[in-house]
Order: structure tokens, then sequence, then C-alpha cells
């Protein structure tokens, strides 16, 4: 089982870094085989609306998200991590995440498979925000609901911590890092 970690945030050693770096231990110790891409270290150009997407499902422009689609192809599980910005990813995830309007082009326009011969492919979200209002999270998921589906992942499970915002403080949460581990082995045993 292959298992991808976006880790979308700008902050090295962050809350959500610190919480997906867990989560992908409990895969590694599940068995699964784990790749890490930080996307505070890619080029990614914001989509420019330009469609030639909609003619083959690719993108034009050249950048580090050329090497980023056939990873988010051939992963089995794709894990995503991003703190909580105006109630929405940051926006380095959210650049990578709409440069993906080419594959929902190629699944929805097209008619083609985006990861032909791996069915069941599943998605996890983990955030942390530092807001402690109800509607935190709100946002975001609709977000990741429907980035998921345009790469043909199911949503399977989302970890979500609100009122953690200082740097290492996720640590100081009661559950999340068991929660995180947990649900890591969990997903790579095919549970």
């Amino acid at each position: 089982m292959k298992v991808l970690g976006i880790f979308g945030s700008p902050r090295k050693g962050g809350n959500t870094e610190t919480l997906l770096k867990e989560f992908l231990r409990g895969c590694k110790e599940g068995g699964a085989e784990v790749e890490e891409i930080f996307l505070r270290d890619l080029k990614i150009t914001p989509c420019l609306e330009i469609y030639a997407c909609k003619k083959d499902g690719r993108c034009p422009l050249q950048d580090d998200m050329q090497a980023l689609y056939p990873k988010l192809a051939e992963t089995d599980v794709l894990a995503v991590a991003s703190p909580i910005f105006f109630y929405s990813v940051s926006a380095h995830l959210k650049a990578m995440i709409d440069r993906c309007q080419a594959l929902w082009a190629k699944k929805y326009l097209l008619n083609q498979p985006i990861a032909p011969g791996r069915p069941g492919r599943k998605g996890v979200f983990l955030a942390v925000g530092g807001s402690r209002g109800s509607k935190t999270f709100d946002g975001v998921l609709l977000t990741m609901k429907y980035f998921f589906d345009a790469l043909d992942v199911s949503f399977h499970r989302s970890l979500l911590y609100k009122e953690v915002d200082g740097k290492g403080e996720i640590l100081q949460h009661p559950t999340a890092m068991a929660e995180a581990h947990a649900l890591g082995k969990e997903i790579a045993k095919g549970i």
C-alpha cells in the first residue's frame, strides 16, 4: 500500500507537520510505503484558468506540479495536512488543489479514470486551527470533499483540532498525537 503525505503548512516543524508525521509513522508501522511532499519547498504556479486542460486532462503549466500529478494518481491513500487560514487551507495547498482542475477535467469532461487499477483509494485530512469558533472547519471540509472527489479518492476521515496555534501546541493536546498514529496504523492495515 502506498501512502502519500502532503504537507500544506508554510511553517517548518509546525502543528500540522507534527500531526501528519505522526499519522505517517503509524502508516509505516502498519506496513505501508510512505512518501512525503512538502508544498512549501515546491514552486507551484496558481491555476491561470486558461482551460487547456479541457482538451486532454493535462495542465500545460510547467513547474513542480507536473511531478505531483503521477504521485497523486499512484497512491492508495492521500493524506493532506494544513493549518486553517480564514476557514480554508493554506495558500500553498490551495494552489496545488486548484491545479488539480486538470484532473477534474480528465474525470468529468473527458470521462477518463484518474487512477486506473487502484480502486478504493482513501483520503485523510488533518487540520489545526487557532480559532475556537464553531464553524472553524466548515469551509475547509467542503474544499477537501470536492478535491478528493476530483481525484477519485473517497474522503475516509478527518482529524480536526481547534484552539491550537502556537508552534508545538499540538503536542499538548490530550488526544491528537495518539489519534493520528492510530489512524495511520488502521488505514495502512486496510481497516
